[in-house]
């Protein structure tokens, strides 16, 4: 039995592991196109910041962590997969047969289309040797413009504030063309105030605009925005988004939309195909629809599953985790499920309580009886309780007109529904108590 995990991100890595577990004789081939050591993307903030070294970002420590598993590495790109023949090829001509074949091939940055975009000190922030690149042009005190403010965008942004100095004369701009920041994550008001805190911070947010095109003077270059304001900076950073690495399954026949569709078994139309992580837009049982949720809480349980379903073991994914925890610049925010609500006509309703001078937000959004949705900033207690309300599809009964009056019972509302309870003096004394 040969199969072949295409990429070798935190997925792949998994997968293969998974695959080792529960097939001791099996060959396991891990294909990645980069010469480093597997690693986790998310840890490249911390190697800007200076918190780790290059290693810090491995995903597993020992040298020899792959040859003890056998687990073969290859370093390869694949050109394209011809799976009625069980077959793939490498960007080197090269085939290889497979049994089982698991797609983990990740996202990859999107390019925006802005004239200039190709020239000298301008980079994306997703690779190891783009962190490089960035580590050797950008110090203490330098001017940066980055292209976008997405979630990815902030904790980017996070870390070139902290990198350069922008209370110390370190000069970070951030353009979003979004209304908001992070505007995939958060309403209207909740990105509005992460907005005004990155400004009190010393970061320029220009919302509502995008770079139309950069032109170099000398070392330095300069962004023309849409709205006509002109920037400086030594380094400009692209972080306008990333898309699932799919274009080689072109005349595959492997079936994709934005990303590989994947049942909840993480198999794909195709015998003996899956995928997972973030390529994958797996089916998601508590939508009833396929999604893409790129966080690595979903790539570790989809790369599990996919390998033990390749494996004959069965398991299926209960539902495609959203969850988005954020720290910008010290501020903490958090979205849940369908934070963004459901419409009037089909049952839907909101609260939110704000309060604008303490950077603090609470906006809950219902079904009928059930939370489907919430957004926070600044509310760091019981976070946990809020997320197992929305992935528990509790039915509130009367609680949901309490919380509707005051939101901050929150816990007393998660604790007496998960007991049974609904008693409103008793349950809100136990959560006073922490009991």
């Amino acid at each position: 039995m040969h199969h072949i995990v295409i990429g070798a991100g935190p997925a792949g890595v998994i997968a293969a592991e998974t695959l080792r577990k529960a097939q001791s004789a099996a060959q396991i081939t891990l294909i990645g196109d980069e010469k480093e050591a597997p690693y986790s993307r998310m840890a490249i903030p911390y190697l800007l910041v200076g918190n780790i070294a290059e290693q810090g970002t491995h995903l597993r420590k020992s040298a020899t962590h792959y040859e003890d598993l056998k687990i073969n590495r290859l370093i390869a790109g694949v050109k394209s997969v011809q799976s009625a023949t069980k077959k793939i090829v490498l960007t080197d001509g090269k085939e290889l047969q497979y049994d089982k074949l698991l797609i983990a091939t990740g996202s990859t940055p999107a390019r925006p289309p802005i004239a200039g975009i190709d020239l000298p000190g301008i980079y994306s922030c997703w690779t190891l040797q783009d962190a490089r690149h960035i580590i050797d042009k950008v110090k203490p005190g330098s001017r940066v413009l980055q292209m976008g403010a997405g979630f990815i965008g902030c904790i980017i942004m996070e870390a070139l504030a902290n990198r350069i100095g922008t209370k110390s004369g370190g000069k970070l701009s951030v353009v979003e063309m979004g209304d908001r920041m992070v505007p995939r994550m958060m309403g209207p008001a909740a990105g509005g105030m992460i907005k005004r805190w990155c400004e009190s911070q010393g970061v320029a947010v220009h919302t509502g605009a995008r770079v139309e095109s950069i032109a170099q003077s000398g070392a330095a270059l300069t962004a023309t925005l849409s709205n006509g304001t002109k920037i400086e900076a030594d380094v400009i950073i692209s972080a306008t988004g990333v898309k699932p690495t799919v274009s080689f399954l072109k005349d595959s026949g492997i079936d994709c939309k934005t990303g590989v569709l994947a049942n909840d078994r993480m198999q794909t139309n195709m015998p003996d195909v899956y995928a997972a992580g973030d390529c994958a837009e797996a089916f998601d049982h508590m939508t009833g629809s396929h999604m893409v949720s790129a966080i690595q809480p979903n790539a570790a349980d989809q790369a599990r599953i996919a390998a033990l379903n390749m494996a004959g073991q069965g398991g299926s994914l209960r539902q495609v985790t959203q969850i988005n925890v954020l720290d910008t610049l010290g501020l903490i925010s958090t979205s849940f499920g369908l934070w963004q609500g459901v419409a009037a006509d089909k049952g839907g309703e909101q609260i939110e309580l704000k309060d604008d001078a303490a950077y603090k937000l609470l906006s809950m959004q219902f079904q009928g009886d059930v939370m489907v949705g919430c957004n926070s900033i600044g509310w760091t207690d019981h976070v946990g309780a809020l997320r197992g309300l929305v992935e528990g599809k509790v039915h509130l009964g009367d609680w949901k007109a309490k919380l509707q009056k005051d939101p901050t019972q929150l816990m007393a509302a998660y604790i007496a529904t998960a007991q049974g309870q609904n008693n409103w003096s008793g349950a809100a004394d136990m959560a006073r108590r922490g009991r």
